[in-house]
């Protein structure tokens, strides 16, 4: 079961408490933007095996959204942030880091 800790109540909460909201730090195209730039947002974006950073809502709990970076592949947590921040922090890069020797964060995601 995967456990993560909503960075804004510092409540610890199961998956069943909490409502996915695909992946975080994605640049999202708006109204004008090229038929190219749509159709790359929808269906050309990694979908790695191991690391991730994927939004999260609190929604049985104080129903705020988060970021959280964890290892598809082993279920492992490195971490929960605020969902305003654009970048993960870096506490949470030196953990993944740590664990994932030639990780490096990609800006612009």
């Amino acid at each position: 079961m995967l456990l993560l800790t909503c960075p804004c109540c510092g409540a610890e909460a199961d998956e069943t408490e909490l409502q996915p909201g695909g992946a975080a730090h994605l640049k999202r195209v708006g109204p004008g933007a090229p038929d190219e730039a749509f159709e790359s947002y929808l269906f050309h974006r990694e979908n790695p095996r191991g690391v991730h950073f994927e939004r999260w809502r609190h929604a049985h709990g104080c129903g705020k959204w988060f970021h959280a970076a964890r290892c598809t592949r082993t279920l492992e947590v490195f971490g929960t942030y605020p969902a305003q921040i654009t970048a993960p922090p870096q506490p949470i890069r030196d953990a993944i880091a740590a664990k994932h020797p030639g990780w490096a964060w990609k800006e612009g995601k």
